[in-house]
């Protein structure tokens, strides 16, 4: 039981933290854990290569890459945040809209990305002409983790 106290302190995060020693959870629910994980690889996932330029090779000599953060990776880096965060809410709707909201404007921009290096190579008639980076890679497995923590949060996490 909670007191006025405890409410009043650092937030109500004392209180919850007491609460959840008797049942293991504290802070974190059920997706807490893919939900840090999935964040974490929308935060890296901005710093690393997302796309390559092979062809630049003929011409500076050296393979030429774009940093998610030279792009959409800015805002991926930024949901990464806000899912991150939301493995220590431990309500169930804004833990549920913590992971889908990141998961699906993560996973739209991969496709569109995607789309792009695809369109490019296409319209320029050299295949490989751009390829996926281990950035855009990371940032697709992010938006898969996320999501999938939604949906399990929304089938096994019972509403109080």
């Amino acid at each position: 039981m909670t007191t006025t106290a405890d409410k009043g302190l650092y937030g109500g995060i004392t209180a919850r933290l007491k609460a959840g020693s008797a049942t293991g959870w504290g802070v974190f629910h059920p997706g807490s854990k893919a939900m840090i994980l999935g964040g974490l690889m929308l935060i890296v996932s901005a710093f690393l290569p997302w796309v390559y330029l092979p062809f630049m090779e003929q011409v500076t000599g050296e393979t030429y890459a774009l940093r998610g953060t030279d792009g959409p990776g800015v805002l991926t880096l930024a949901v990464g945040f806000l899912a991150f965060a939301g493995g220590f809410v431990p309500r169930r709707r804004l833990a549920i809209a913590h992971a889908m909201i990141p998961g699906l404007l993560v996973a739209g921009i991969v496709v569109l990305q995607a789309w792009n290096i695809l369109a490019f190579s296409a319209s320029s008639g050299a295949w490989g002409g751009l390829l996926p980076g281990m950035g855009l890679v990371l940032a697709g497995g992010g938006a898969v983790v996320l999501l999938k923590s939604a949906w399990n949060m929304y089938r096994t996490w019972l509403p109080a």
